[in-house]
């Protein structure tokens, strides 16, 4: 395997919070804002930062929704964000392949 094997993911994608953020997604579909507060524990304005790196890097799209009495914004993945975390998902199943070549 290369050294850019190891690092053909960016930052904003591969930073903890936002994977966490990309992998609820991937498993849920559209999430809104109070729910990745929730799930992440972090303060509005943590959540809302990450949310705005993986905006401006293309990963994710947001769009406002009616809930009840208010309006929510929900976040979705982007043709992009899932690819990349498909590809993020290979990786991790090459290295688990790797790992039982090397052990067998």
């Amino acid at each position: 395997m290369s050294d850019s094997y190891y690092t053909r993911f960016d930052a904003v994608f591969f930073e903890k919070t936002r994977l966490s953020m990309i992998t609820l997604l991937h498993q849920e579909g559209w999430v809104s804002f109070n729910r990745f507060r929730k799930m992440l524990g972090g303060t509005d304005g943590s959540v809302y930062s990450h949310l705005r790196k993986l905006l401006a890097a293309g990963y994710i799209k947001q769009k406002r929704q009616i809930a009840g009495e208010k309006v929510q914004t929900i976040y979705a993945l982007t043709p992009a964000g899932k690819k990349l975390f498909k590809d993020y998902l290979a990786f991790l199943e090459d290295l688990l392949k790797l790992q039982k070549g090397e052990t067998s």
